[in-house]
């Protein structure tokens, strides 16, 4: 008996558990709506899931379509200033140019502006020179 206690078998097999009235609830009897009111509820619910997922699908469409538009706009953009490089760099191109065809007149310019600063220096000379020769004529 012992053993069959300590496998948790009642010893004798007469002897039921313990029942406290005042603890056990009771129970009332779950009724199935009608027929009529499920097919309606599930109506209901696959119209309303119908709805929420046309309204992501919506969305997420939308999304696309934005998206699209912003690339293209960005696409029109870098086509702008793809043209605007193009000019930039044929008018360099054209200074380039310009300006290598105006370089022998600035060597001239600069040719002649060495020869006006000698001529200056000269004459500055001629002065001092002149102005010496007027002091030893008064002088005599």
């Amino acid at each position: 008996a012992a053993a069959a206690a300590a496998e948790g078998v009642p010893a004798t097999p007469r002897e039921e558990p313990v029942r406290d009235d005042a603890a056990v609830e009771t129970a009332e009897e779950a009724k199935e709506p009608a027929e009529a009111d499920i097919t309606e509820l599930c109506r209901d619910m696959f119209s309303k899931m119908a709805t929420y997922l046309t309204g992501e699908l919506t969305a997420t469409s939308e999304d696309y379509k934005l998206l699209e538009n912003m690339n293209k706009l960005t696409s029109l953009k870098y086509l702008e200033m793809k043209d605007i490089a193009i000019n930039i760099s044929r008018n360099l191109k054209d200074l380039n140019q310009k300006y290598a065809g105006l370089q022998p007149y600035l060597d001239q310019i600069n040719v002649i502006e060495e020869q006006v600063a000698a001529l200056e220096q000269a004459a500055y000379k001629l002065d001092a020179y002149s102005k010496k020769l007027e002091a030893k004529y008064k002088k005599l």
